[in-house]
């Protein structure tokens, strides 16, 4: 056994790209090695901004020798079939063997094929993994090479069992040598084996796995920030993004000058967050943004970073200037006087402007608040104001802060505070951390907001395919039913049956992790009469409590047996058997009780739902499990006198019909 180390050592990677790039080297290799027979032990990949780096522990040396059988034709079979034969299995005839099936005599080839050194077969295949990894950018830069990288590859470190792995890609040639960090190493590496490549890479200012420098950089900014008596605003995301940036990397902390800190936190930290990759910090005792940010740079200064610091500083500086420009400019002109901008925004192109959806938005969040007892007034002035930010320099520079900054802009205007929290909550949630409002006005508003972008698409006929969803309508979808589960909301969809049962299906994803099962959830939506989600929710957990029941079950099973029945028996006889049974052609005691059963349970089960105590309509329900198991047992449907059949059938089908009141159970499972 021995160890494959690979590396590839090129111009920075973009941060973004090489998390994937890793998984997919991985991928690309270990299937090839899988396809030729070679298991190991384990393989790992490694990431960094100018290297992507592949161990694969455990190698054979040398392939397994390979014994393959192929069937050919009868041994009587025309000459130019075996000929053929022969010449696809590359064997001849005196290679094949005769074999006897029962129906006669046929050729067998058996193939023996020599395992090849390891090596050789990974100078095969790995230039063909290289060219086959899926960058979503690459680029040419040597003229006259068809090859295609993410950015100039600069040399390959190809080992296996401390060997070279001759071969070529892209005019670079493999060997044993590689580079430590741009700045801080000099001179070449040479490695033979993955733990002396990792030990010599850290010695040169690299660390190679990109968790050890996430580790890093979050364990020096906060003890940085703590002995300043702060805290970091942890950033998951950019964490990622400079943890691909830096091989070594170092975390210092710079000030924001006095100046800026008039400017909202969430400028503050959008700006320094998307153009310079700085974290915030804030007062843990307060909660404030704090006038302090934490830089991670790739260097190791001789004077402890203060000259990286002021340089930061003075371009913070530029950056933040221009932030508070647009802030002091967006505040000069109302929120409401921008509304009539929007209708130089489109919103799409079969959909009409901004405007005209703001209109739309109106409406509906008027009604929907009348509907959930919020103030009509303040949902329409919410709504009419929600997407007047987007005509705004903050939000022109910074997209993502949509609605947060039309609750700044109404507040100084001097709006109603629920009518600028709206503003800012309309968007939410917009993913499954985010919190949903709880205002009532707020609700009326994000409930408005993306019922009309989901019954728009729908209506225009642009929605999701496959894995597509360019407009956000699966998220949206999902956003309604977080805020109207969340808040007990009753509101009904009265919405398409298209997109009611695209609702159905968000539900079962929105509903997964509770375990709850997705065959319920069919089961009650196939009824046909159910868009209020706080009432479906509560009758599929009572259907499934109800299921988990000795009753339940046997009830079930039950209702299968009836159901296949009927199946059957409507087949066979071309027809439906739906109506009333005749309680005086019944004989034996069992279907009469049966009867009595159903008349009883069938009324006091639709009586029960309508008042929504859909737990009490499944105990009535429990109750008919003795009389449908006596009259399994004692009872046989196909009788020999039609007339009597024809009642149990009807019998059945009522036993069918009162059990539909609470769901439509052919649709569940078990």
């Amino acid at each position: 056994m021995a160890d494959l180390l690979l590396e590839l050592f090129s111009e920075e990677i973009p941060a973004r790209m090489q998390a994937q790039a890793a998984k997919d080297l991985e991928r690309l290799v270990v299937g090839a090695l899988s396809d030729r027979g070679l298991l190991f032990e384990g393989a790992k990949a490694f990431a960094g901004p100018r290297r992507l780096t592949l161990v694969c522990a455990g190698l054979p040396v040398k392939q397994p020798d390979v014994s393959e059988e192929k069937k050919g034709p009868r041994v009587n079979a025309p000459e130019k079939a075996i000929e053929g034969f022969l010449r696809s299995a590359g064997v001849t005839l005196e290679q094949c063997e005769k074999r006897d099936d029962g129906k006669g005599e046929f050729y067998v080839a058996v193939i023996h094929r020599k395992g090849r050194e390891t090596g050789e077969v990974l100078a095969e295949i790995l230039p063909d993994c290289m060219a086959k990894l899926p960058w979503p950018k690459s680029m040419r830069w040597i003229p006259g090479e068809a090859t295609r990288w993410v950015r100039p590859l600069h040399s390959i470190l190809c080992t296996f069992g401390g060997e070279v792995v001759p071969f070529e890609f892209a005019g670079v040639t493999s060997g044993k040598q590689t580079r430590g960090h741009r700045f801080l190493s000099a001179g070449v590496i040479t490695a033979n084996t993955f733990e002396m490549y990792r030990s010599d890479l850290k010695h040169h200012h690299v660390m190679l796995d990109a968790a050890d420098r996430k580790e890093t950089i979050l364990e020096q900014a906060k003890t940085a920030a703590f002995a300043l008596g702060l805290e970091l605003i942890e950033d998951q995301g950019l964490l990622e993004e400079v943890a691909g940036l830096n091989e070594w990397p170092t975390v210092l902390i710079g000030k924001i000058e006095d100046q800026f800190m008039d400017v909202p936190a969430e400028i503050l930290q959008t700006s320094m967050r998307t153009h310079q990759k700085y974290f915030s910090l804030r007062d843990p005792k307060t909660g404030k943004f704090a006038n302090r940010f934490a830089v991670v740079s790739n260097m190791v200064a001789e004077d402890g970073g203060k000259a990286i610091i002021a340089g930061n500083e003075r371009v913070l500086r530029a950056r933040l200037s221009d932030a508070k420009f647009f802030w002091d400019l967006d505040r000069q002109t109302k929120l409401a006087d921008r509304v009539g901008a929007l209708k130089g925004i489109t919103f799409h192109a079969k959909l009409g402007t901004q405007y005209e959806r703001v209109e739309r938005i109106v409406a509906l969040a008027g009604e929907i608040a009348a509907k959930i007892g919020a103030d009509v007034e303040k949902a329409k002035r919410a709504a009419l104001l929600c997407k007047a930010d987007l005509t705004t320099g903050v939000v022109g520079e910074f997209p993502e802060l949509q609605g947060v900054m039309g609750r700044y802009y109404a507040i100084h205007d001097g709006e109603d505070a629920e009518v600028a929290d709206a503003i800012r909550d309309h968007y939410k949630p917009v993913g499954p951390s985010d919190a949903v409002p709880t205002s009532k006005v707020s609700i009326a508003v994000a409930l408005a907001d993306k019922l009309d972008q989901l019954v728009s698409f729908f209506a225009v006929g642009e929605k999701p395919t496959g894995s597509g969803d360019s407009f956000a309508l699966r998220r949206a979808a999902l956003g309604v039913i977080r805020i109207v589960l969340e808040n007990g909301a009753r509101l009904p969809l009265k919405v398409s049956v298209e997109l009611l049962n695209f609702f159905a299906d968000r539900l079962k994803v929105a509903l997964k992790e509770k375990g709850t099962r997705y065959d319920l959830i069919d089961a009650v939506f196939s009824l046909g009469n159910e868009d209020d989600l706080v009432r479906l929710v509560a009758r599929v957990e009572a259907l499934q409590s109800f299921l988990k029941t000795d009753a339940g079950t046997n009830l079930l099973a039950g209702y299968k047996r009836a159901a296949n029945i009927l199946k059957a028996e409507e087949k066979k006889d071309k027809t439906t058997f739906d109506g009333a049974p005749d309680p005086e052609a019944f004989v034996l005691s069992e279907e009469k009780a049966l009867f009595v059963e159903l008349s009883t349970a069938s009324e006091l089960v639709k009586a029960e739902i309508e008042r929504e105590r859909f737990v009490e309509a499944m105990g009535v329900m429990s109750r008919l499990r003795a009389p449908v198991d006596a009259f399994f047992d004692k009872v046989t449907v196909n009788d020999k006198d039609p007339a009597l059949r024809k009642n149990r059938l009807l019998l059945l089908s009522r036993l069918r019909a009162t059990l539909h009141l609470a769901a439509d159970f052919s649709k569940i499972e078990g």
